[in-house]
C-alpha cells in the first residue's frame, strides 16, 4: 500500500475538548485552537454536559469533529447511533472493537447508506482496541487469554477486514498494527506522554 505522506503536522493533531467549566469556556478553546488543530474530540464528559450543541457550535466555527462516544452495543442499535452521528456532520467517531464483527459490519453498512441518501462526505469509523487504562493484568482477570498488544493487533485486523478507516490502540500497538493492516489504516494513539508521571492519570499503557 502506498505511505501516506501528504498529511500535515496540523492535520494528525486531535485536541481532546472535555474540559471548561461551562459551554463557553469550552468554546473558547476550539477559537484559539481551530487554526492549529486538526479535529476536536468530543468524548462523552462534554457530550453528556453540553449534548449537540457542542458538535453544532465546533462546525460553526470551522472545525471538524472527532466524536469520541466508543459506541458498544447490540448492532442494530449501534449502526442507528452511527447514522445519528452522521447527522450531527462529524468527521470522526468511534465504535468499540469489542462489540464484534457483525456490530462492525453493520454499523459501516449502515453508515455507507446514510452518506449516499444524505449526499455527504463519508466519515472516518475508528475501531477502538484496547482501552490505555488495561493492562495484561486487567485482561487476565477480566477473562482473557490474550496480552493487551496481541488483542490490540487482532481487533484492528477484525476492524479492518469490516470496512472501518481505522482503530484507536496505545502507542505501544502502532507498529504491529501497521504491519498487521497497512500503512493506509488510521491509528489514532491516546494516552501520549512525557516520561514523568501525571498525578491522578488512570492511563497505564502510554
Amino acid at each position: 500500500m502506498k505511505k501516506q505522506t501528504n498529511r500535515t503536522g496540523r492535520e494528525r493533531l486531535i485536541f481532546a475538548l472535555d474540559i471548561g467549566e461551562d459551554f463557553q469556556s469550552a468554546l473558547a478553546w476550539v477559537d484559539l485552537l481551530k487554526d492549529h488543530v486538526g479535529m476536536f474530540k468530543v468524548g462523552k464528559e462534554a457530550f453528556t454536559r453540553f449534548g449537540p450543541p457542542i458538535v453544532s457550535e465546533i462546525r460553526a466555527r470551522g472545525g471538524k469533529v472527532f466524536l469520541d462516544l466508543k459506541f458498544h452495543d447490540i448492532p442494530n442499535t449501534v449502526a442507528q447511533a452511527a447514522e445519528a452521528a452522521i447527522r450531527l456532520d462529524v468527521s470522526m467517531f468511534n465504535i468499540h472493537a469489542l462489540g464484534g464483527r457483525e456490530m462492525i459490519d453493520a454499523t459501516v453498512k449502515s453508515v455507507r447508506k446514510t452518506v449516499e441518501d444524505l449526499d455527504v462526505p463519508m466519515p472516518k469509523i475508528l475501531a477502538v482496541t484496547v482501552l490505555t487504562s488495561l493492562d495484561d493484568t486487567n485482561l487476565k482477570e477480566m477473562g482473557f487469554s490474550y496480552s493487551a498488544g496481541r488483542l490490540a493487533v487482532n481487533l484492528a485486523k477484525i476492524a479492518r477486514d469490516s470496512g472501518v478507516s481505522g482503530v484507536v490502540a496505545s502507542a505501544h500497538d502502532v507498529v504491529p498494527i501497521r504491519e498487521a493492516c497497512g500503512e493506509d489504516f488510521i491509528i489514532v494513539t491516546p494516552g501520549v506522554r512525557l516520561d514523568e508521571r501525571v498525578t491522578g492519570d488512570d492511563q497505564k499503557r502510554v
